[in-house]
This record gives C-alpha cells, structure tokens and sequence, in this order.
C-alpha cells in the first residue's frame, strides 16, 4: 500500500508525489516518508517549463523564489523547493562549481555560525558525523569558487517545514529525497548560479 503521511488523506495528493516522498530503502540511515501535508504543493519538486539560456546541467538557485533549477534540454528544468538564508547576508551569490559530492556527510559550523551562536554550535566544533540528526541530512554538494570552498552546500535536511522558508544559515536546503535525486543527476564540475534576492525566475 502507498504511504500515507500521518492525518493526511491519500486521496489530497498525487500518487506519484507520495511515491516520490516515500521512504527511501537502501541506505545506512532510514530516510523517512515525508509528510506532505508540512509543506506547500508548490515546492514538491516537478518538472516545468523554464525560460532561462543557461546548459542543460547548470543548477541555477533562486532564493527569493526558494527554488532549485536544474536545466535540461528542450526549454524546460527540474525545479525542487528549498530552504534558504535566513537574511540576505546569510546567502552565497554568484557563480560556483560542485567539486565534491558526499553521502551522509560530517558537518563542522563555520567560524562566523560559533561566533554568531556560541552555545548552539559550539559543543560541535569538531564536527557531527554523518546521521540522522546531521543537519545536512542525506547528501551535500559542495560549492567551490575558483577552486576555493566558499563554505556553502546544497544539501538535505530532516526538517522538512523548513522547505519554503528563510531558516538557514546560508546553505541550501532540499528534503532528503529531492537531495537524493539531485545528487544522482549532477557530477563534480557541475555549474552553479544563486541568484541575488528578487532573482529573474521568481515566478
């Protein structure tokens, strides 16, 4: 029987969204269901139209909209809905490229994030291995900048109200299975534009 996330009715959503945010099998930490009644239809990830120029594989982040594009061929993109910067300060802008890629990564706070909040990231100053109470969940995909980390990833999170939201502390954020299918569909080398808040495809 299709899942069907607790006090939702089966018949409110599309089977194949409830495919798509079922429980992940396969991996060394259970990936949940997601329930789907925590977040808005709109940021259920699906395939549109797009207007934009960019090659087919270039992931294009737009904040103010809180979508993820990922352009294909033929004028069209998967677009996946994302958390984002809780301030614009908090936000990457520009042009980077995803040298490395990594399944249940470790996460260690930035400098600034254990200046910012001392006894919130501080006890995890020498890093969180990867797991289910990792924040950046599932996968992450780091973003370089002329060959330098710039210290923000698109990742997953086992937070899913948050997608949709300004929660972040400037990374980019996907429900674990929308990070899962991304991260199996873009290699190292892949292009990557944030756009400034008030991004061109806020649609």
């Amino acid at each position: 029987t299709t899942y069907q996330p607790p006090g939702v009715q089966g018949s409110q959503y599309d089977p194949a969204f409830l495919a798509m945010y079922a429980a992940v099998p396969g991996e060394p930490f259970p990936v949940p269901a997601v329930d789907l009644s925590q977040i808005d239809p709109r940021f259920f990830r699906q395939e549109v139209a797009y207007p934009g120029n960019e090659r087919p594989g270039t992931i294009i982040v737009d904040p103010n909209a809180r979508f993820l594009y990922l352009v294909l061929e033929g004028g069209r993109a998967l677009r996946y809905g994302v958390g984002v910067g809780r301030t614009e300060a908090f936000n990457f802008v520009g042009e980077a490229v995803i040298q490395r890629k990594a399944e249940w990564p470790s996460w260690t706070p930035t400098p600034d994030m254990i200046a910012r909040e001392p006894d919130r990231y501080g006890p995890y100053a020498g890093g969180l291995p990867g797991g289910l109470d990792n924040p950046l969940g599932a996968r992450a995909l780091y973003l370089y900048e002329n060959g330098r980390d710039t210290l923000y990833r698109l990742h997953g999170t086992n937070e899913p109200w948050s997608i949709g939201r300004k929660v972040s502390s400037g990374c980019v954020r996907l429900l674990n299975q929308d990070i899962i299918d991304l991260y199996g569909r873009v290699p190292v080398g892949s292009r990557v534009y944030v756009l400034p808040a008030g991004g061109y495809y806020a649609t």
